[in-house]
């Protein structure tokens, strides 16, 4: 795979070094990280939902923190008491993840919900209203009569 050196871009424009920094990241690959299992789906016009399969973790072992454009999602098992038995095959995985989405500008977390192992992660794009598309209004110039020079003479 190709690397593309931004750095060019950088001496001439000001303000992009965040949509820069995102390009680069997203031609390095992840360490191929597959666990959890995730989709991302569009739920509306300005809605998303971010679906986690995390069997086997529960409300207290799942944290979710949003900061400057960055949504992590943690999960950390808590340490089970010894148990009596002895396991002859574990194929139920008690390891920590770690999963960062990168979000756009106006993306906020609305809400999560843990149910039948699938955490539900509801994002809203808010746009302000100062940076929404505005219409516009193109007023038409009134119809008025000619103007008439007019012209006083003066007798001497």
């Amino acid at each position: 795979m190709r690397h593309v050196d931004f750095s060019p871009l950088y001496r001439s424009t000001v303000g992009f070094d965040r949509l820069f920094t995102m390009l680069d990241s997203l031609a390095q690959p992840e360490q191929a990280q597959t666990y959890p299992p995730y989709n991302i789906e569009r739920t509306g016009e300005n809605t998303y939902r971010i679906t986690m399969a995390v069997a086997g973790f529960d409300e207290t072992e799942l944290s979710i923190e949003a900061h400057a454009h960055v949504l992590s999602v943690k999960g950390e098992k808590a340490e089970e008491p010894a148990e009596s038995g002895e396991f002859l095959y574990r194929g139920i995985a008690k390891r920590a993840f770690e999963r960062r989405f990168q979000l756009a500008d106006h993306v906020e977390v609305t809400a999560a919900s843990l149910k039948n192992g699938l955490l539900h992660i509801d994002l809203l794009r808010n746009i302000p209203e100062a940076m929404k598309p505005r219409k516009i209004a193109i007023a038409a110039e009134p119809v008025e009569a000619p103007k008439a020079i007019e012209a006083q003479v003066i007798n001497g």
